[in-house]
């Protein structure tokens, strides 16, 4: 996902041009696929040259070479990848449901996108899973000469490791990462075909990452004073793009992708010899109340069961899933489950924010000229078409003042007519 600032294509703006930034902590996911056209892969630049061409609905344009796409999020053009990602949205009770419900909302709308396209010019096209990035805002309000987005990523480097292994790779994964970014941090994993255990894996990154801003300093004698299990040899490598570090199959002892997760293989620096599982279910405990708070019991209980063997993992078979190679085809992420928890309200005005719904500010009216990052919206006045930028939560009190004097309107109106 671009900053919660500003984006040009594929490159950023210099970190102190970001100022545009939410005042609330923010959630958001992205997901990387590779193109495959009649079983050969393609970079989409050349197949379509950008996302306009292979989207049929006119789409609002972003800033750089991104598009928002009618179903919410954006779609871009990556190095040769093609990346959808959900609009930010609000962390708080149900994020994580509402994160990864509008992520393959996404894909859902991607994939039909693709078949008439390959309908179209007689062909078969093909989604392969690439990554999944969760990415979550660091609060300006929380940080210190101690507390700062590197050194939270590389504390969490140390946490996240092997229950993200455990919940979203598979045996043919390579890294689990964590990048630090000034408004954020981003943990990079192998894109996982089962929503509920991207929903699982979701919510435990983001149960973990408000446990730990939680803590006094985020100092690696935090993991001893938690009681996290340390797994040694560890050695973290360098993020294979932009800053960040990521646990390989080479940093342990042995690759944690490929070894029975059952088996007690992993030597601790206590001196215990524990399996993958044993020690993802150790890594849990500190992190269980705000996990139940920020999801809920059911998806703490999934966790669990995964870390326990009581659930599957992908690392329990032995090939990759045939799904990763065709995302999209079939989609069973539990709609009705997802649907209990509403739309947010960030959710519900980018929303209107697509529909081009016409907004009045006082005398004047605009109308949506581009998304301008992940938080501002560029509109123009009728009329004058002078520019004008609001930010989501400008919208969403005008939105709330709005419904107010239409309830205020109805009312007398409804008075009125009874006298």
């Amino acid at each position: 996902m671009k900053d919660f600032g500003t984006e040009r294509g594929t490159r950023f703006f210099r970190e102190s041009a970001f100022t545009a930034v939410p005042p609330r902590a923010v959630v958001g996911l992205e997901a990387e696929f590779n193109l495959l056209v009649n079983d050969r892969r393609r970079r989409p630049e050349k197949v379509f040259g950008d996302p306009s061409r292979l989207v049929r609905r006119r789409m609002i344009p972003r800033t750089g070479k991104s598009f928002q796409l009618p179903a919410g999020g954006a779609i871009y053009f990556d190095t040769g990848v093609i990346e959808v990602a959900t609009p930010i949205i609000e962390l708080e009770p149900g994020c994580c449901y509402r994160a990864t419900r509008l992520l393959w909302e996404q894909i859902r709308y991607l994939r039909r996108e693709l078949d008439h396209w390959a309908k179209r010019n007689r062909c078969q096209c093909r989604l392969q899973g690439f990554s999944t990035h969760y990415n979550f805002s660091f609060p300006r309000a929380r940080r210190s000469k101690f507390r700062n987005a590197t050194k939270l990523a590389y504390l969490l480097a140390h946490i996240l490791p092997v229950p993200v292994i455990l919940l979203a790779a598979n045996r043919q994964s390579s890294a689990v990462g964590v990048r630090p970014r000034r408004t954020r941090v981003e943990v990079t994993a192998d894109f996982t075909p089962d929503p509920a255990l991207m929903l699982a894996t979701c919510a435990f990154v983001a149960g973990a990452i408000q446990t730990v801003l939680s803590w006094e300093n985020f100092d690696l004698r935090q993991l001893n004073r938690n009681r996290i299990p340390r797994v040694t040899p560890f050695r973290l490598r360098k993020h294979s793009s932009r800053r960040g570090w990521r646990v390989t199959a080479d940093s342990l002892a042995q690759s944690p992708f490929v070894a029975d997760t059952n088996a007690p293989l992993w030597k601790l620096r206590d001196g215990r010899i524990l399996s993958l599982r044993a020690i993802a279910a150790e890594t849990l405990s500190p992190f269980r109340r705000r996990i139940r708070r920020i999801s809920d019991s059911n998806i703490l209980e999934h966790i669990a069961a995964v870390f326990a063997g009581n659930a599957r993992s992908l690392l329990d078979f032995a090939e990759r899933p045939e799904t990763y190679d065709d995302v999209g085809r079939t989609i069973d992420w539990g709609r009705r489950r997802m649907r209990r928890w509403p739309r947010s309200k960030y959710e519900k005005v980018i929303h209107r924010v697509i529909a081009r719904e016409p907004m009045r500010v006082g005398q004047k009216r605009y109308r949506v000229d581009r998304m301008n990052g992940w938080y501002q919206v560029d509109c123009r006045e009728v009329g004058t078409r002078r520019r004008r930028t609001f930010n989501l939560d400008e919208l969403v009190r005008l939105s709330d003042t709005n419904k107010k004097l239409s309830v205020g309107r109805r009312k007398v109106t409804k008075a009125r007519r009874s006298k």
